[in-house]
């Protein structure tokens, strides 16, 4: 089960999921992301501190996410990842193509 919100800034619009995001739903969160693309809000943040799992389906989407984020001269920014989905990343070796911030703030005011 996931729950995502969306909210608007000055600098950047946040997206902030909760739950569990495995193959069964990392769509809804790869379609939450892509509307904003869509709708011209390029520059993303993705607050990931309540998600406690993330498959690698949820990694595809953020990564195909950043990308469209990119050519669209945007950009993808990842705020206070939980602790297993820091692993996540870590090990998927992703740390090094997201910019990740300690608070949603953070990556906001980053824009």
């Amino acid at each position: 089960m996931i729950n995502i919100n969306v909210s608007g800034h000055d600098k950047a619009t946040v997206v902030e999921a909760s739950g569990r995001i495995d193959s069964m739903n990392a769509n809804q969160l790869g379609d939450a992301l892509s509307n904003e693309i869509e709708e011209g809000n390029y520059n993303l943040v993705l607050d990931l501190n309540a998600v406690d799992y993330m498959s690698s389906a949820g990694l595809r989407e953020m990564v195909s996410t950043l990308k469209k984020a990119k050519r669209a001269s945007g950009d993808l920014r990842i705020a206070q990842p939980s602790d297993r989905v820091r692993e996540v990343l870590e090990m998927a070796g992703l740390y090094t193509i997201f910019k990740i911030y300690p608070t949603q703030a953070d990556a906001v005011e980053s824009y």
